[in-house]
């Protein structure tokens, strides 16, 4: 009998054809003269019936939910069964009988989030790990498309990359060293030698946030490049989410109706997005929040609010140079505004941020020490200046906060396999 993964039969491939089928007990029903078990492998589920005067009745009696078998039989189509398509069991050998598997409907989400290892197996994270293996496989085309060349930084780092407020700090071997917050800085290096690069990698933020939106580890979609400008950066931005949208509405239509997620609004993911200032979005959130002037940080509330005024991915640009990084590149006749950008979607608010990077050493020190950096810490980073500056841009975007959004999932623990935050760092 062939051997066949779960989608082909379900695909009607192996229709009234003789199977062999390898996966786990996913469901079982048990009656007096049947029992109907459904099969998952990583491709789908299929139910298989077993009569009582089967060969396999014993086994089927003794499998358990979660135990490993391989299943022989006849595809057939039925309207009844899950998929419309079932198979006829003829022979059953159970691989690894499982004990009793202790996830079950009444469980709590918190319980569910402690048995992570075990609910990695469930259809919802099984679609989702799917949908994320697209988004990365279409990011990366994306790239490629734009002759961008994937580089691979280190994730330890002897210097802050955003606020040292939100650093890992760790001992390396005699030495003090952190987990890198972004893999930017030397993104920067890398450019010099290959014009435009990227690199899609962890990154480490200590921060104490518990919102849906929050990890400690995160997935970092990041590019920089040479001789770009802000408009260069927006549009490169604008074709990497819909290139992503488009090909992963196209590649995921199953998982995305299984999902019951809305994959109409991926297909309506269309560049030119609307661009607003910071100053703009101070004065339509003003309102709701009378407490927010110009020069405050906005929160993930705030972005919330303001990406439900436009329900699809737009931009915030020209934000305060006093909240944003040290290597954020200023107006030249408006030194408080900084050349950089947020891509924000409903309600996650912001899930991406980039800029034009500042070229000149001598104002790049001066922000150093306004952040009450050390200059002597970045040496290499100056080097960058003193031979051969060149204006240049980059950005960096969640790859979790997107899949939220994507999905419409109800928190980011759920677009990672193994999520870390604040309190959850198990297994």
């Amino acid at each position: 009998m062939a051997l066949v993964k779960i989608s082909q039969i379900l695909d009607g491939d192996c229709k009234d054809q003789k199977v062999t089928v390898r996966g786990w007990v996913y469901r079982k029903r048990e009656g007096k003269s049947l029992i109907f078990l459904l099969i998952r492998d990583s491709t789908g589920v299929i139910q298989s019936t077993i009569k009582k005067d089967s060969p396999c009745w014993e086994q089927a009696q003794k499998i358990t939910i979660e135990s490993s078998l391989v299943l022989e039989g006849t595809a057939h189509e039925d309207t009844r069964a899950p998929g419309g398509y079932e198979v006829s069991a003829e022979n059953l050998e159970i691989i690894g009988l499982a004990e009793n598997f202790p996830i079950s409907k009444d469980k709590s989400e918190e319980f569910i989030r402690d048995m992570r290892h075990l609910w990695m197996r469930s259809r919802k994270m099984n679609l989702v790990m799917k949908v994320r293996a697209e988004t990365l496989k279409a990011a990366r085309e994306y790239f490629d498309k734009q002759h961008y060349t994937e580089v691979s930084p280190p994730m330890f780092i002897s210097a802050a990359v955003e606020g040292g407020s939100t650093l890992f700090h760790l001992k390396y071997f005699e030495q003090d060293m952190y987990l890198t917050q972004s893999s930017q800085l030397y993104l920067e290096i890398l450019m010099f030698g290959l014009d435009n690069v990227y690199c899609i990698a962890p990154s480490f933020r200590a921060e104490k946030s518990r919102t849906i939106r929050h990890l400690t580890e995160y997935w970092h979609m990041e590019g920089e490049w040479a001789f770009g400008t802000m408009d260069d950066l927006i549009k490169f931005e604008e074709g990497l989410m819909e290139y992503i949208c488009q090909i992963v509405a196209a590649r995921c239509e199953k998982e995305f109706k299984e999902l019951g997620a809305n994959i109409d609004k991926l297909k309506a993911v269309k560049a030119p997005f609307p661009r607003i200032t910071y100053k703009e979005a101070i004065e339509r959130l003003k309102p709701k929040n009378p407490a927010l002037d110009w020069g405050a940080d906005l929160g993930y509330e705030d972005e919330k609010v303001l990406a439900e005024d436009f329900g699809k991915p737009f931009f915030v640009y020209d934000y305060p140079t006093a909240i944003k990084a040290f290597y954020c590149k200023t107006q030249k006749d408006h030194p408080e505004i900084a050349l950089s950008v947020d891509m924000m979607v409903p309600r996650i608010g912001e899930i991406s941020t980039g800029g034009q990077r500042e070229d000149n050493k001598d104002i790049l020190i001066q922000r150093m020490k306004e952040q009450g950096l050390k200059p002597e810490d970045y040496e290499w980073y100056l080097d960058l200046r003193r031979y051969g500056t060149v204006p240049h841009v980059g950005f960096g975007m969640g790859l979790e906060r997107l899949l939220v959004w994507m999905c419409d999932l109800e928190n980011i623990i759920d677009a990672i396999p193994f999520p870390r935050t604040t309190r959850r760092f198990y297994p």
